[in-house]
């Protein structure tokens, strides 16, 4: 990413049923669930209400999203992690999925767990996590447990 784009960039919290929490749904769409044929209108979008969403901002443009979702006191969820086709590569990424482990940590969880697509495990592989268990299929496409401990 370059100094004036990398500058440019804001990571903040997004709150469910908002103006911002409808552009996360279209990036989500667009990103993760229209090049599989699929659209996140389909899904139940009733348990995002009890999740924490984080969005990635350039200027006013939602760049990237992902949503952390409790699974026990100690353990929390990395799910739905989406940035613009234009925008990867350049710390978006990175930036959102520190941001995240901050907020977990903050929130007292001490292990962030994720299910990452099979093309993403070299990108959290990067950022610390560790695979578990064997690949397996989700959506339709093989993807890896993987966690770390963020305390």
């Amino acid at each position: 990413m370059t100094p004036a784009i990398k500058d440019k960039i804001q990571i903040r919290e997004l709150h469910y049923d908002s103006e911002d929490y409808r552009l996360e749904l279209d990036l989500r769409d667009a990103v993760l669930r229209k090049p599989l044929g699929m659209s996140i209108y389909n899904d139940n979008l009733e348990v995002d209400k009890h999740d924490r969403h984080i969005g990635a901002f350039a200027g006013e443009e939602l760049v990237g999203v992902l949503v952390l979702t409790r699974l026990s006191a100690t353990d929390v969820k990395m799910r739905q992690v989406a940035v613009l086709e234009e925008m990867q590569s350049q710390g978006v990424g990175t930036r959102m999925v520190s941001f995240a482990e901050d907020v977990a940590s903050e929130a007292g969880y001490t292990t962030m767990v994720l299910h990452a697509r099979k093309t993403a495990v070299p990108f959290y592989l990067k950022q610390g996590y560790f695979t578990v268990g064997d690949e397996f299929l989700e959506i339709n496409i093989p993807h890896y447990t993987m966690w770390k401990d963020i305390k």
